[in-house]
């Protein structure tokens, strides 16, 4: 869809019209592209400045927003093997540039109509030397960020390739304030002990000494610190944050990982104030990041841009990068929430009668209690078709048949007890297991009546590695199977082309809360403006037992548990500040019936949405976040530690009158983190609501068109 063009468009448009004049080729003046609205601005230019690679004429971008630097001169360069890298000695050969605009629709996820709107400038290059190869690079400016990629076209240079290094660079003109997680450096003896362990592809002489920097399930704290503090030897994942001033903050990540190395950053060295990234190498040949041919296209590489952080979580800019839905049919993908017993597996609990564990009782007991709840699954977890590592270790074991169950569990049986009460069933699934067997056992468990697997501890985004998950999207698409991926990768927007992955891990959730003090207000604070900005977040919420930071103590020794931090409306509000379409509740089913406050909001709170806002956001401090479903919002608010009160401004509403049902932490909810209080009120969107919150208290509220 083509519309009139903005001025600074026109602008763009004059501008780029004189360079391709005769005698233009080669030209060296700076050439800009700039957002619809006019704020955001890339500028591209050739230049020749000292680099770490061979001497001679570079690209260089930078980034400006409503006339302020965000990124100053920044350079690239590609390297190969057996052949020099492509960086240096380069002229643009021409210049082109299209005007996106134009809308899609989420299957689910946390908006339904979309705009992508955007101006798009793509220069290519050409090596001013032999073997004079070419390159493109694309950049696209949305009024929310920016992203660019490579293209390598088709010629004889590439026609088979072997990327060794890819060194995107981002100069920041400050040492500005960040949030980072490293998954290595402070793990990195427990995930080199785990590589040993589990060398079931490779023997341990296969591995590089280098990997186990991107073997991680991706499960760490976003530590505050600054560009300088970060080291040139480590490695840190996506995204990372940056508040570039008090108003203007980015976020750097990337977008469309298809067929290519997930990515990292490092801080660049050279300059202190500036971040490069780095690319998780291939298992089989540890110093090659991607093999492939032209014609090719890198992946995004995005940079959010907002005057608040919650402007970010608002952006629909990772997803847009993809590519539109390949499904023809999604009527069959349903979102919802799950009871689920892995918390809870091994434990006696009063109202069951039984010994919770891996068996047919276990599971009808969860179910019926979804039934109960009106949620849509029950998830089945690890050990129903046996134990699946080998006794002591994480090394899979080969005998394991994903389609056979152990005696305990009969799979159809309760498929078609589940269905009796409205109830649909998951599986979990090793990933090696499921890689031998998805051939054979998808096409049964869609004879079964099975909804969705649950695929774990893949812990890599290698080449390899993406490809094969994939394929097995597909292959579970094939099948009418939803996906749920731990041990996982963060997202990067492929499930608006599958729509069918509704949800993954690669976030420090509830679990740690059986062995760690890691899940704590301020984490919990800081997820939504970093990992939980790109995408569907299986952080499993909903614990029901709950303790104050004194009384807090993980699983073990005579602890019984587990326990979560913060008051019950803390984790109510996590159903509505963390997007998921697929909700995992954590707890069990005696836990939430013998302490039910809340209970009814658990029941009624959808896991998809319409329209998102994000009212209130400091990172790792406090937020709130207002989701509507059809006419109807539900707005949740976090604390840390401390206690304090938030204005909700209304102004989102629509006209009238609206009926808003609150939740909100009891005036003892300091001392008594379970207790709340729920009360009904009459608003309009004139008024203004407060939410009092207690030290890792929480706020949640259901508004609905008066009748």
């Amino acid at each position: 869809m083509r519309h009139a063009l903005h001025p600074c468009q026109r602008v763009l448009m004059v501008f780029l019209v004189l360079c391709l004049l005769p005698g233009a080729v080669g030209a060296v003046e700076p050439v800009k592209v700039v957002s619809p609205d006019g704020k955001v601005a890339v500028t591209l230019s050739l230049q020749e400045k000292l680099t770490p690679y061979p001497e001679g004429t570079r690209l260089y971008y930078a980034v400006t927003y409503d006339g302020r630097p965000v990124l100053v001169d920044s350079p690239f360069g590609l390297a190969f093997k057996d052949m020099p890298p492509l960086a240096a000695g380069l002229r643009i050969v021409k210049t082109r540039t299209q005007q996106i605009n134009q809308t899609w629709e989420r299957v689910v996820g946390k908006s339904k109509k979309v705009l992508d709107s955007c101006n798009e400038l793509q220069a290519d290059l050409e090596e001013t030397n032999p073997p004079q190869r070419q390159l493109s690079f694309v950049v696209r400016a949305y009024n929310d960020g920016v992203a660019f990629r490579y293209v390598l076209p088709e010629q004889q240079a590439f026609s088979d390739f072997k990327l060794t290094e890819e060194r995107s660079e981002f100069h920041f003109r400050a040492n500005h304030r960040l949030w980072a997680a490293n998954y290595f450096g402070q793990q990195a003896e427990t995930h080199l002990q785990h590589i040993k362990n589990t060398q079931t592809r490779l023997r341990p002489s296969d591995w590089p000494a280098s990997y186990s920097g991107f073997y991680s399930h991706q499960e760490a704290p976003f530590v505050e610190q600054f560009i300088h503090m970060l080291s040139p030897r480590e490695v840190y994942g996506c995204p990372i944050l940056l508040e570039v001033e008090k108003d203007l903050w980015v976020a750097l990540t990337e977008a469309s990982l298809v067929d290519w190395a997930g990515l990292y950053f490092s801080q660049a060295g050279a300059s202190r104030h500036a971040l490069v990234t780095a690319l998780s190498p291939r298992v089989d040949e540890p110093d090659v990041l991607v093999k492939s041919k032209a014609p090719r296209r890198s992946p995004w590489r995005v940079l959010l841009i907002g005057t608040k952080p919650g402007d970010l979580i608002e952006s629909d800019l990772i997803d847009t990068l993809n590519e539109a839905c390949a499904l023809k049919d999604v009527s069959w993908i349903q979102p919802g929430k799950s009871a689920w017993d892995r918390w809870w597996c091994g434990d006696y609990l009063p109202d069951a009668g039984f010994q919770v564990g891996m068996n047919n009782e276990t599971m009808q007991y969860f179910i019926d209690f979804a039934a109960e709840m009106s949620w849509e699954y029950q998830l089945v977890d690890w050990t129903w078709y046996g134990k699946p590592f080998y006794p002591g270790t994480w090394i899979s074991d080969p005998k394991r048949d994903i389609t056979r169950s152990i005696p305990e569990i009969d799979i159809p049986r309760l498929v078609q007890y589940a269905k009796s009460k409205g109830v649909k069933l998951l599986v979990w699934l090793d990933w090696e297991h499921c890689s031998r067997q998805m051939d054979e056992a998808f096409p049964l468990y869609e004879k079964w009546g099975v909804a969705g697997v649950k695929i774990d501890f893949m812990q890599r985004d290698d080449q390899d590695m993406v490809n094969w998950y994939h394929k097995t999207v597909k292959k579970a698409a094939e099948h009418h199977l939803v996906v749920d991926f731990h041990g996982a990768y963060k997202p990067t927007g492929w499930s608006r082309t599958y729509p069918n992955l509704l949800t993954r891990e690669g976030v420090m959730g509830n679990e740690y809360n059986k062995w760690s003090s890691n899940i704590t207000p301020d984490h919990c604070l800081t997820l939504p403006f970093t990992r939980g900005m790109l995408g569907a977040m299986d952080f499993t919420p909903g614990g029901f037992r709950h303790k104050t930071k004194d009384t807090f103590r993980p699983v073990g020794g005579d602890v019984p548990g587990p326990f979560v931090m913060g008051t019950r409306c803390f984790q109510l509000a996590m159903m509505v500040v963390y997007e998921s379409p697929l909700q995992v509740l954590c707890d069990s089913p005696y836990n939430y019936r013998i302490s039910p406050a809340g209970l009814d909001f658990l029941k009624i709170v959808p896991t998809t949405w319409d329209q998102t806002k994000v009212i209130n956001g400091q990172v790792g401090d406090f937020i709130t976040v207002a989701r509507r479903r059809g006419d109807t919002w539900y707005v949740g608010s976090m604390t840390d530690w401390d206690a304090r009160t938030l204005e909700i401004p209304l102004g989102f509403l629509g006209s009238g009158q609206y009926e808003a049902q609150v939740w909100r932490d009891a005036y003892d909810a300091n001392e008594y983190p379970d207790r709340l209080l729920k009360e009904t009120r009459t608003v309009t969107a004139k008024d203004t609501l407060t939410a009092k919150m207690a030290s890792a208290g929480g706020h949640v509220m259901v508004l609905r068109p008066a009748k």
